[in-house]
């Protein structure tokens, strides 16, 4: 599409509706688009048009009928055959990435990142720790592998080098080795691991609790106002892409207030639901103490009133497993990475105090969401809430398994009974080589199983886990429908979804995870008007479209929040 035509079929055209009079008895709407595809999610099916008021949708319904709400002030758009879908979500984004370490996020050779890293070296005084972003993965590498002690090496040999690989593992050099202290004889420790090479040397991954060898240098302190720029900046980006809501899941309270600083100032173009971080320890004694230092959560009344609210907070964010290279599986990874079928995953926090943290958390009104990846850890999970559920039954509360990654059948039936939900990411579509090395193909290719779920009847939402994985809401709609990965071809297309189940898990299952379905995630009157003009047919374009979709209109409850 070119720019003129974009331009064109974007003006306001207001004089070629009924000449710009509405029906004497509707009050006019403030934007009304037709002549389009208006993808509802409601028994009204797929309609011409939409019309705005304020900010709640008032219309839905054929391109005549819509003209009836155009007024001498109504902006009009042509959609001529483009789609409008409910605003898109994201249920697990951390950040959309970026940062002072090294940018890794376009390297796509082990010499790729080796030159990065020797760029940051030449620049930095010997002895300096040198610290890498975490924007990027394996599976993005033609290597299909890690960089290791070794390589490191020789990119930064007097440097020490801290790789950040996701938000569960680090990669270290030698120089960095012997800058925390690490002897070779270190061993695991419980809820961490730390990586070998074949003939025992360590090869410098540090997974989960292992992290804690090492110190990363503080952050620079860049300020209030400019971390708030910084916010706005990654929110805009959002919107770009067609996405209305989000979930950051784990954060600390002054991240939380500086988001509100921005919904105060007017300067919020996305709604926040904000999770609070439990202590990564695991301990119920520093979990009593946060407790103490947090606001009164807000009860499910409360939740449903404000949701169109900007900033909510929606619960606490626990962990009992790993991430790729440590979900805490029932049957051991393949090798070499079974260790002769020893190695399961890492349960980071132990069971008795992950359930007393629980029990703590409901006694003190909190919902719970946790992640689990490992079918393991998804027993350990479902365990605990069980023992809540017998305390106070938890249905209706809304508690939450984050990632699920590898459920079994007989997890189905226990979710159910307590209403609890998963909040599902695309992870397979970036590290599906990864995980077919550890995994093995068979469970792998189960990675979030989405038709499974919604089969068994389990509310299902949809994101990214962004930095982890890229944060593009258009790549996890291409992955649920097709099962396609970056590197690795089509992964058990069985449990690939439509369109439509794909778009109502990421709108309306996202607007259920937040007790708001009564608002958002749907298009129809009385609902907010968040919503995305496609710039291509959501419902019949070809794949991969959805892959590459650009987005020419974001509204944010009737405001224009992005437009192209």
């Amino acid at each position: 599409m070119t720019v003129s035509h974009r331009n064109r079929i974007l003006a306001i055209t207001v004089a070629s509706v009924v000449a710009g009079s509405c029906a004497p008895d509707i009050e006019p709407a403030d934007l009304v688009l037709m002549g389009g595809d208006v993808v509802t999610l409601t028994p009204a099916g797929v309609v011409e048009g939409i019309a705005i008021r304020g900010d709640r949708i008032v219309a839905v319904g054929s391109s005549e009928l819509m003209a009836e709400h155009v007024g001498p002030g109504t902006r009009t758009v042509e959609l001529h055959g483009r789609s409008v879908l409910p605003g898109l979500t994201d249920n697990h984004l951390h950040s959309i990435g970026g940062g002072p370490g090294v940018d890794l996020s376009r390297a796509r050779s082990i010499d790729d990142v080796l030159a990065a890293i020797a760029e940051r070296a030449s620049e930095t005084p010997v002895g300096g720790v040198i610290v890498t972003n975490s924007d990027w993965h394996e599976g993005q590498l033609i290597e299909q592998r890690l960089p290791y002690r070794d390589d490191l090496d020789q990119a930064a040999p007097r440097h020490p080098v801290v790789v950040v690989r996701g938000g569960h593992e680090y990669i270290v050099n030698s120089a960095a080795i012997e800058h925390w202290d690490i002897g070779e004889g270190t061993p695991d420790m419980p809820g961490g691991r730390v990586g070998r090479y074949a003939d025992g040397r360590l090869n410098g991954e540090l997974v989960d609790r292992a992290k804690d060898l090492v110190t990363l240098p503080p952050a620079p302190d860049v300020g209030r106002e400019s971390g708030k720029n910084r916010l706005e900046e990654q929110y805009t980006a959002l919107n770009q892409r067609g996405l209305t809501s989000i979930r950051h899941p784990g954060g600390s309270l002054d991240q939380l207030e500086m988001i509100r600083e921005l919904d105060a100032e007017g300067r919020l173009t996305v709604r926040i639901e904000y999770l609070l971080r439990a202590p990564r320890s695991g301990s119920p004694e520093e979990l009593a103490s946060a407790i103490s230092s947090w606001p009164t959560p807000p009860t499910e009344a409360e939740s449903r009133a404000d949701a169109d609210a900007l900033v909510r907070l929606g619960g606490i964010k626990l962990g009992v497993d790993g991430g790729f290279e440590g979900g805490l599986m029932r049957e051991a990874y393949e090798e070499p990475w079974g260790e002769g079928g020893e190695y399961f995953g890492l349960q980071t926090v132990p069971r008795e105090p992950f359930v007393a943290s629980v029990l703590a958390l409901q006694d003190a009104g909190w919902r719970v969401a946790t992640h689990a990846v490992g079918d393991a850890a998804i027993d350990l999970v479902l365990d605990a809430y069980e023992i809540a559920d017998e305390a106070e039954p938890l249905s209706g509360k809304r508690w939450v398994v984050e990632h699920g990654f590898i459920p079994r059948e007989d997890h189905f039936a226990r979710m159910r009974a307590m209403g609890l939900l998963v909040s599902a990411q695309d992870h397979l579509y970036l590290a599906a080589p990864s995980l077919v090395d550890y995994w093995g193909a068979d469970r792998a290719a189960w990675t979030t199983p989405l038709r499974a779920y919604l089969e068994a009847g389990i509310p299902v939402s949809l994101g990214t886990d962004s930095p982890v994985v890229p944060w593009d809401p258009w790549w996890v709609l291409h992955h649920f429908t097709t099962r396609g990965t970056i590197s690795a071809g089509v992964l058990d297309d069985d449990q690939a979804v439509s369109r439509e189940d794909a778009l109502r898990a990421m709108t309306e299952g996202y607007a259920y995870l937040t007790f708001s379905e009564g608002a958002r995630g749907t298009l129809a009157p009385g609902m907010l008007a968040d919503l995305v003009v496609t710039a291509e047919s959501f419902v019949d374009c070809e794949d991969p479209c959805l892959e590459t979709m650009e987005v020419d209109l974001t509204v944010l409850g009737g405001r224009v929040v992005w437009e192209r």
